[in-house]
């Protein structure tokens, strides 16, 4: 099942973050277009330039990238490929690590951090404003209120225009709603991986962007037979789009990001918005 003529991405349905930023459910992450390890340069630039390019001829407008991918490099490439940005394109960006090496990760919600991952996005970006800025972690070494309050300081400054969390729990998202409003929660979250059910559920009742990260659970989804699998085959398509497509049904709030650095998997992953899954194959995944 590959993409054909004209974008299927209007296929997911659409979502909107408040009350002004309206995308299409089905995003790209810009995870992989780094090096190995999520650290430096991918290992073809030009190929992660012709990925973004095409991403947006069919048309995702919404992209979810993070100071932290790189880290920087994966900003830098989106503004190469991408500026001066289509109108209507929503770019999401996270701060919240430090990056000690590759596949290191150290948590850092210090305000005068966040302040300074901000600035960095937006240099790096060439935005005047993030529509979407993101927690990448709560640290749990600095006060949550100093976290949140510092992303809705920046709000308030005109930096950001909609802040999100990431890897959070009901009573987290809860909290920070309290000190700023909450648009989006990207939690991990696949066909095979439902632990932040709970939170799904929660982001449906207040309308909050549900934003699954490795959404298709790659490992899980290859070699032994499975219903996804078996689904797939019935529908000729791949695993990966059976994946994609019981996301975009399980809910109307959850906008899948998957990541690639081939445009040929970008298509096929796209033409997965154009297909649809039964009630039988529904029932067969799982879903509740």
């Amino acid at each position: 099942m590959q993409v054909q003529g004209e974008s299927l991405v209007q296929n997911s349905g659409q979502f909107k973050f408040g009350n002004d930023l309206r995308v299409a459910r089905l995003g790209f992450g810009a995870m992989r277009i780094t090096g190995k390890g999520i650290w430096g340069e991918p290992a073809n630039r030009a190929e992660a330039i012709r990925v973004l390019r095409r991403a947006v001829e069919l048309g995702i407008d919404f992209i979810d990238t993070a100071d932290s991918y790189g880290p920087g490099v994966s900003e830098e490439i989106i503004a190469e490929a991408l500026y001066p940005y289509p109108a209507g394109l929503v770019i999401a960006t996270k701060g919240g690590f430090d990056r000690p090496g590759p596949d290191r990760w150290v948590e850092n919600g210090k305000p005068e951090h966040l302040k300074a991952a901000c600035e960095g996005s937006l240099r790096r970006l060439r935005l005047e404003r993030i529509d979407v800025y993101q927690l990448h972690r709560i640290d749990p070494k600095v006060p949550a209120d100093d976290q949140l309050g510092t992303l809705k300081d920046l709000q308030t400054q005109g930096k950001i225009k909609h802040v999100g969390l990431s890897e959070v729990n009901v009573a987290q998202i809860e909290h920070a709603r309290k000190i700023v409003p909450i648009v989006s929660v990207q939690n991990r979250y696949s066909v095979n991986d439902r632990g932040s059910e709970a939170v799904l559920e929660y982001c449906e009742k207040n309308h909050i962007g549900f934003i699954p990260w490795f959404p298709l659970g790659a490992g899980k989804l290859a070699g032994a037979r499975s219903p996804v699998s078996d689904i797939a085959e019935h529908l000729k398509a791949t695993p990966s789009q059976v994946a994609l497509a019981w996301l975009l049904a399980r809910s109307p709030v959850i906008l899948p990001i998957p990541g690639t650095s081939s445009v040929g998997h970008l298509e096929e992953n796209i033409a997965a918005a154009g297909l649809k899954l039964d009630a039988n194959a529904m029932r067969e995944l799982g879903e509740r």
